[in-house]
Parts: C-alpha cells; structure tokens; sequence
C-alpha cells in the first residue's frame, strides 16, 4: 500500500432471537486476554489520508490478505456480506445481478474504487459486484457512513476500496488450482517482485462452473459461469521523494442464468480498470498525489442484444500538509461519466461534475477530531455541498467514544432519467442526512464496539409500475455490535445487526433488507491444521416494496481448514452451507446448497 498507504430513536427490539444472538458479542467482549502487542495496520478510505487504523474515528473495517484466506470465502461479496452491517441479494449464483447493502442503503449508495480508480454504472447505479473478484484481491478497506464530503457523489452510506496484490522485494512465484462443487475448477497464477527502484505484481486466474439450475421451477438446466481475470501493478521511483505507479485490472465473465419466460440467457459481463499515479513528498510536511484513472463497465445480454457500457474517468490533484498535531488536505477532482446503452431505443450521454473538497484532523491528547467540506458542481443538477464532521473522545488508552454527523447526495443515473421506456426526465438528486454515535474498545487483540445510527434520505429513487419514482423520503436507523477475543487458543468473534430500512411514506421495509443479521466466527490451530467455522443467521425480509412476499430467515454454518505441506505447499479446503438449507435472498432465486472447494497452492519462501 504504497501510493494509497451512527442517532436512532424509539427502537422497538422485540425479537427473542435478536437478544439470543447478542449473548456472543457480550461474552467475547468480556475479560480481556494477554496478547503480544502488535502496530496497528494503515488504511486510506477513511480521510484519503493513511493513518493507522486505531486513530480512524470513522466505522470502519480492514480485511487483509490473510483475513481474506482465513475466510475460505468463495468470492468478494460472500466476504463482504461476513462484515459487520453489510448484507447481500444475488438472482442466483456467482456472475449474476448481485446488491450489496450497508447499513441497510442501497447498492448504489456506496461508492466503490479499485486501486483507487471509481467504477460504477450509469444503467443500473452502483458497482457491479458480479464482476469483482477475489482472486487477485490483496485487500478490502470498508467505510460505513457516508462520506460525500471526501468523495462526492454515491457515497451515501459508506466507501468500499479494493486493492490487488503490490509489487516486493525478490522473485515470488505463487500457483493455486483447485475443485469443488457444481464442477467448479479453477487455476490462479501470479507473480511478484522488484527491486529498490521498480516493483511489480501481475496475475491472472480463470475459474469455469457448471453452476446449478437458478430458477428450477421456470427451468432446470445448469446455470453455469467461466470467469477470466488479469491485474498488474508496476511502480517505478524516480528518487527519494518521487514515485509513479501505473495499475490495471481486467475481468471476463459469462454467466448463464434464467429470464421470466424461462429462456436460458447469457450475462456477458466486462470490468476494467486503468489507473495512473504519481505521489511527491516535497517536504516532511507537504505532499500530493495526481492521479487519472478509468473505470469501465459492459454488460451484453444475450440473445436480447441489450447492452449497457458506462466509462468513469477520474482526475485527482490531493494536497496533504502534515504538521505536529495537525493535518490538512486540499482535493480537485473531475469526473466524467459517459454511458452507451443500446435497446430498443439507444440511451447515449455523458456528464461531468468538478469538485473541490478540503480536510482538517486534530489529534491532541485525548481528542480527535476530523472535519471535511465539499464542493461539487454536477453538469445536470448545479452545485452540492456537503460537509462532516466526526469527534472522539479517548476516555482510556483502550476506549474511546465517538460521534458523527454528516450530508450527502447521489445523481440519478443517465438510464434513470433519460430510458425512453423506463425513464423519468424529472428525477433529481437524492440527499442524506446522516447521525451517529459508537463507542469502541480494543486491547491485546480484544475489540468490542458498538454503532448508533441514523441517516435520512430524501428524493429515494425506485422502480415503480412501469418507471422509475422518487419518493419523499427513506430512513435507514439501527444499531451495529462487533467483539472478537481470544479464548483458551480459539480466536472468537461476532458481530450484530438490528436495523430498520424503510419508505417513510409508505411505511414499508425496504425490499431483501432484514432486520436482523448476526455472523459468528471461531478459529483456531489444531495438529498442524488452521481451522475455522462460521455461522451466518439472517432474519426474515420482504421481495417487493409493497411488503406482501416474504423471505424466510436462514442460518448457515460454513467450514475452512488448511495446512501447510511444506515450506511451499498449502492445502486448504472449505465446506459451505454444512447443513444444506435452502434459502433465497430473492424471490424466485433459487442459491447454492451444500458445496466444497479444495485447493493446493504453491508459493515458494
């Protein structure tokens, strides 16, 4: 990581199940255990500013290369969803339409960049987390609650950052292939390397699946997907103060799935990312980067011949003066969106919006303190402002007490508006309103921390009988617990979600949300084995916004183990959905039951 190294009132928790599912994080928060103490990791989402993880006032989560290993996930959205207030709905298996949710928003309020180059859609709005993968992610930095004052339009209700592997010192060769269930095969190569002055990672993986039937009661045949994906990064520095990064990620998906009259259809999904870099530290106390970036997005549907293919180009000027206590950060940034959608009557346009955005930390004995404001100038809707602020209070060197507040807003997209079937000309901005309040404890590897929070959305936008709407207003309010310790050699954890998204004009729950969500994990090391099981407990949710198709709560219990069979050669195998439950987290969808994977992987020392 070089370049880029919650108020809510009159809860009415009613549920025996949600106060069952709390006794974990109370007894894994209780008692702290020694442990050798360790530097805290850096990350970047939070300010755009690296800091260690324990000074972020903001809620935010850091999933690193081992975590990712450790949680035998089979792609980037069954990790994310494991992460404290972040839920997931897909329309079948892996390469379909997935949502992802934090805190309960919408897919689209979350910004999302990959080795800091923004991508999104200008059809559907969000990223289109089918066509992420896991493979070549070296990192996960999450940040929940919005941050428009940073990163201007979409980050509504959090920042998710994406990163792949960097480039080290010496020759490392790495090999992965493995099998599972539903004729799942797979083969990842990847290599890094570098010297004092240039580094560099590449990789590649291709992963191919039978897939199972997504809609068995409209067809039974497989829906199966082939993924194909490249990423490389190369840094080059030029002297002690002067470094350029050059980044790219590509990735190829078919998938097949089901349409309404049963059709078997083909989802032809490609995602690509080029980023420039340059960062400069001109003094100890002053430096900047300038980067440009492009994000793409294509998605072909066959045989409808529908396409949709949205460009994202960014353009970065980050200042930073660091001085004692003190830090300072001054943003311009463009963003140009260009989206060519082709159907029955072609949607063709692009629009801009200009930014400049300022920073301010405080960090003095006890208190911190962050403030950014924001000023964005949309092409089509004029100027937004926004701004936040975020304070805490370390009441001892292992606790401290936080509050935030803040506003943000969201264009609607280009099809939204401007679809000669589906669109609505008149569509404005959505806005927000956020509140929250935390407290957070961690020590020796202890942690515990729980979220309050509350964020107001105005002009909500949805699809409604024929096209989209807006409504007057949405609220999503709730509250978020985490712990994790260490007991007798297992390393325990858990988190808790209790959460009410809903339309305040109709009353409704916001369709595939629930209300409560709860994940437990244990591992440990046993006989040479790294072993680890996980339980994942979703509450009931609603299909549709009128709140008359209910999906049933699930639980599913999912199994990891590796070992090392040499100084080189790793075996590592992972049982997901132990007990073979059905489940949907859409209407219709059908997901995958009881499923393995095994994989050998070499990577020499």
């Amino acid at each position: 990581m070089r370049a880029y190294i919650a108020f809510v009132s009159k809860m009415k928790i009613t549920s025996s199940r949600a106060r069952l599912l709390a006794l974990p994080l109370a007894l894994a928060a209780a008692f702290p255990s020694v442990a050798q103490i360790q530097m805290p990791p850096v990350i970047v989402t939070a300010t755009r500013m690296a800091q260690p993880i324990t000074d972020v006032v903001a809620d935010v989560t850091l999933l690193d290369r081992a975590a990712i290993e450790r949680s035998g996930a089979g792609g980037l959205v069954d990790l994310l969803a494991r992460s404290p207030g972040i839920a997931m709905a897909r329309n079948g298996g892996p390469g379909t339409t997935t949502s992802l949710y934090i805190r309960g928003a919408e897919s689209r309020f979350t910004a999302v960049f990959i080795n800091g180059v923004r991508v999104d859609s200008q059809s559907t709005g969000g990223a289109s987390w089918a066509a992420i993968p896991l493979s070549q992610i070296d990192r996960v930095e999450i940040l929940r609650g919005p941050a428009a004052a940073i990163y201007g339009s979409d980050a509504m209700a959090g920042v998710i950052q994406i990163f792949t592997r960097d480039g080290q010192a010496g020759f490392l060769p790495t090999v992965e292939i493995g099998a599972g269930s539903h004729g799942t095969r797979k083969l990842a190569l990847g290599l890094a390397g570098g010297t004092d002055v240039v580094d560099y990672s590449i990789g590649i993986s291709r992963e191919i699946s039978s897939g199972f039937s997504a809609r068995p009661l409209v067809d039974s045949e497989l829906d199966g997907y082939r993924s194909t994906t490249a990423s490389g990064r190369i840094g080059l520095k030029l002297d002690a103060a002067n470094r350029i990064e050059a980044t790219f990620l590509q990735t190829e998906i078919d998938a097949q799935y089901d349409n309404v009259s049963g059709t078997d259809s083909h989802s032809l999904h490609r995602l690509q990312t080029l980023g420039l870099l340059w960062s400069a530290n001109w003094t100890d106390a002053y430096s900047t980067r300038v980067s440009i970036g492009q994000g793409n997005d294509r998605l072909e549907d066959k045989p409808s011949a529908y396409i949709s293919d949205t460009s994202v180009t960014s353009y970065l000027l980050h200042n930073e003066y660091r001085i004692e206590n003190h830090t300072l950060s001054v943003d311009i940034e463009r963003r140009e969106d260009k989206l060519n959608n082709v159907y029955t009557t072609p949607v063709v346009s692009t629009r801009f919006q200009n930014a400049l955005a300022l920073g301010y930390g405080l960090k003095q004995g006890v208190h911190a303190l962050q403030l950014n404001v924001r000023h964005d100038h949309d092409s089509e809707f004029g100027v937004y402002a926004t701004g936040s602020a975020s304070y805490a209070l370390s009441l001892t060197p292992f606790l401290r007490l936080t509050a935030a507040a803040g506003n943000a807003f969201r264009s609607p997209t280009v099809y939204q508006r401007f679809d000669s079937y589906y669109g609505l000309a008149t569509l404005q901005p959505e806005t927000s309103q956020n509140r929250e309040v935390g407290v957070k404890y961690e020590q020796n590897g202890n942690s515990f921390s729980a979220i309050l929070y509350r964020n107001d959305v105005s002009n909500l936008i949805y699809y409604g009988t024929r096209t989209y709407e807006q409504a007057a207003l949405a609220q999503y309010k709730g509250i978020t617990l985490a712990a994790s310790k260490r007991i007798a050699g297992v390393s325990v954890g858990g988190s808790l979600d209790m959460q009410n998204p809903r339309n305040m004009v109709t009353g409704k729950q916001l369709a595939r949300r629930a209300k409560q969500m709860a994940t437990l994990t244990a591992d440990t090391r046993l006989s040479g084995w790294n072993m680890g099981a996980e339980l994942q407990m979703t509450g009931s949710r609603f299909d549709d916004a009128a709140n008359t198709n209910r999906l049933p709560s699930y639980t599913l219990l999912n199994l990891t183990a590796s070992t090392a069979l040499s100084r080189d050669w790793t075996v590592l195998g992972r049982v997901d959905n132990v007990a073979d439950q059905a489940y949907e987290t859409a209407k219709g969808y059908a997901t995958a039951g009881l499923g393995f994977y095994v994989g050998l992987k070499w990577s020499p020392l």
